[in-house]
């Protein structure tokens, strides 16, 4: 890798760390400069302003390094049930960067500046297509190896799926990993029964 690539990806892995905690809105181009110890030019070599920024975080770092991640966890065993709730209980309390205090990085932009930014919104939705995408794939071919019924809908139960994520998420930042745990418990017994 180049210097000049070495430079851009920390960059990147930097301010993805001061957004994580902090927020897209919170976070400036200063604190960014502070946090890399790069000079402003050398950011503005790099990214056009802060939004290109944003949106290279959410193409080049959030979409691979979660996309590839769930994808693997939900083809693991040929048991769906195991499957779903291995990725769950994985992204919850094995996710080692995720700091329950800040949730989901991935959640947090969502909320943040989906409503603001339409190129953040498309940006992330392609994240959030993909992963509903992965799920209701694999609940089709759950119910074509006759795991569950025929009666369920897959795209509706992948969208039930990953609200379930993102409210745990939201819960866990105010109560802690216990909630973490309860919403598990709870998510196992549902999907034991899906007939």
């Amino acid at each position: 890798m180049s210097k000049a690539a070495l430079t851009r990806s920390n960059i990147l892995q930097k301010a993805f760390e001061l957004i994580y905690r902090k927020g897209y809105q919170s976070t400036s181009i200063d604190d960014i400069i502070a946090k890399t110890q790069v000079t402003k030019g050398a950011f503005f070599y790099h990214f056009k302003n802060k939004e290109d920024m944003g949106l290279a975080i959410i193409n080049e770092i959030m979409y691979p390094g979660l996309i590839p991640y769930m994808e693997s966890t939900l083809n693991k065993t040929e048991d769906i049930r195991l499957n779903l709730y291995n990725m769950m209980e994985s992204l919850l309390l094995e996710k080692s960067f995720f700091d329950i205090n800040y949730g989901c990085p991935a959640v947090n932009m969502i909320e943040e500046m989906a409503p603001l930014n339409p190129l953040f919104k498309k940006a992330l939705l392609r994240i959030m297509m993909q992963w509903h995408t992965a799920i209701e794939a694999t609940l089709t071919n759950a119910q074509q190896k006759k795991q569950i019924g025929g009666e369920h809908n897959p795209s509706h139960l992948a969208t039930f799926i990953i609200s379930n994520y993102t409210g745990i998420r939201n819960t866990g930042k105010l109560l802690g990993q216990a909630s973490y745990k309860a919403f598990l418990s709870e998510y196992k017994k549902f999907l034991n029964q899906l007939i």
